[in-house]
């Protein structure tokens, strides 16, 4: 326990000298020795990073985690995080955490790039419906804040009658834009141009229909 007192009163002190992200590497790395919970101690190690990014003004929303970078490098991770502890090898920890970060960032600015391009190709499929665009518009507008939608809530939020919600969606489902989740009419929606489709790429039949993707730009040379 003084070990955790030790590192919250870390946590607040606004006078450390030291770089945010070298910080946050610290910390991380403090959090995962003392190990205080009987579980989630890894997870929430991690989310810790993204929140304390928050509280310092670092990042406006919770939008970066490095847990698929630690994933992807478990062995190093976790040969590091022993290093610190037996050698004292901070700096090569540093160096690792900070390439997780650049990395991090830079897949997320390009995730972010790419899905602006996606949303701006959707909104121009969905120009094409004439009349039932406006309504199919702005359930594409909700879903871009809300990417798993049930069709109820959304009626509600956007003061639209439900039958107009299940059309708008039916339009968007035919133009591959969104897909039903659940098997029940009155349910999930869950939008192909998210964070999740971008993952999931080549793996839908609808992602062949959308401008500008191909087979080869889906799957690599």
């Amino acid at each position: 326990m003084e070990c955790l007192a030790s590192l919250e009163l870390f946590l607040h002190d606004e006078n450390v000298a030291l770089p945010l992200l070298v910080q946050l590497g610290l910390i991380h790395v403090q959090f995962e020795t003392i190990h205080p919970f009987l579980d989630g101690n890894g997870r929430l190690g991690r989310l810790l990073i993204t929140l304390l990014l928050c509280a310092r003004g670092a990042l406006k929303d919770p939008l970066l985690y490095l847990s698929l970078f630690f994933k992807s490098h478990r062995n190093r991770y976790y040969d590091l995080l022993q290093k610190v502890r037996t050698e004292g090898a901070w700096e090569e920890w540093l160096e690792f955490f900070l390439e997780g970060t650049e990395s991090t960032a830079r897949q997320a600015a390009d995730t972010a790039v790419e899905l602006v391009r996606l949303f701006a190709e959707d909104r121009q499929r969905i120009q094409t419906l004439g009349r039932s665009a406006s309504s199919a518009l702005r359930v594409h507008e909700y879903m871009q804040r809300k990417p798993l939608i049930n069709i109820g809530a959304a009626a509600e939020t956007l003061n639209l009658s439900i039958p107009t919600v299940a059309g708008a969606l039916k339009n968007l489902t035919e133009l591959c834009i969104a897909r039903e989740t659940t098997g029940r009419q009155r349910d999930g929606y869950l939008r192909t141009t998210d964070i999740y489709r971008l993952s999931q790429r080549g793996r839908s039949p609808c992602d062949n229909k959308r401008v500008g993707i191909t087979e080869t730009s889906l799957n690599g040379p």
